[in-house]
């Protein structure tokens, strides 16, 4: 059995690339797989940024695949147990203090969809992207958390246009409606996650897991909690190494170079 994905490391980005092409589905293995990789993840210092992408040119992911939903329910405990999972990986991956940059490209539906949206950036093909949660065209609803995050990208009435209706937008439509960030030209989609992910990789460590505390799942809080996780960011960032460098930086008229010493 091939790998469920293809890690790799580079210039402290680690890109997870789905390895089911040319549909990219996400397997129960690739759950799992992902599942027991990401807390590596999170403690790998080498590691600043992550970049979700997928084999291929041909599809970032048209979901699960539904022909093992009952087996995956089995092995969980049921239904619940398997849903459970999903939203248990797409928090991690949400909450991982470093950030997370998806690549949308061809079928973006279902969990192909709800990755992303647990993701901090998302970048779209500029043709050829069909992104959507078609879940209602099987009689059922978003299960990996799609219903609570569009909402809060793209605002209530477009998620509800989307999911309703079933309907799958392009990279344009996207744009647009902000739900990814950037276009790019298929060929060089993955090109161009890399170098955001190392620009933000640059970036110092303690000020963006710090912003990301405070500014990830917002929505759900309240002003006087969110003024808290910036003063704890505030507080966590003042005198490092990084904060340092970044003054010196500003006064000798240069661009800081962060990360280089243990916070």
């Amino acid at each position: 059995m091939t790998e469920p994905f293809i890690l790799t490391i580079t210039n402290a980005v680690a890109t997870i690339s789905i390895n089911d092409a040319p549909h990219n589905r996400m397997m129960l293995e690739y759950i799992d797989a992902l599942e027991e990789e990401l807390p590596k993840l999170q403690r790998d210092e080498r590691v600043r940024a992550l970049v979700f992408t997928a084999e291929g040119l041909q599809h970032f992911s048209v979901g699960m695949n539904l022909k093992q939903f009952a087996e995956g329910a089995e092995r969980k405990g049921g239904a619940d147990g398997l849903l459970d999972q999903r939203l248990r990986v797409l928090n991690m991956i949400e909450t991982l203090g470093k950030p997370s940059i998806a690549t949308l490209f061809g079928y973006c539906l279902g969990g192909g969809l709800e990755l992303p949206l647990a993701c901090h950036f998302r970048l779209a093909a500029d043709q050829g992207a069909q992104i959507g949660l078609p879940e209602m065209d099987l009689g059922g609803v978003p299960a990996w958390g799609g219903s609570a995050r569009l909402p809060r990208c793209v605002g209530r009435d477009y998620a509800l246009d989307m999911i309703l209706r079933g309907r799958k937008i392009d990279g344009q439509e996207a744009l647009r409606i902000g739900l990814v960030t950037e276009l790019c030209p298929i060929d060089t989609l993955k090109e161009r996650a890399q170098v955001l992910g190392e620009e933000l990789a640059k970036q110092p460590r303690l000020a963006i897991k710090g912003m990301l505390e405070t500014i990830v799942g917002f929505e759900s809080k309240g002003l006087a909690e969110s003024l808290l996780d910036e003063r704890a960011a505030v507080r966590q960032t003042r005198g490092t190494a990084d904060s340092q460098e970044g003054m010196r930086a500003f006064l000798e008229k240069r661009d800081p170079v962060f990360n280089q010493a243990p916070d």
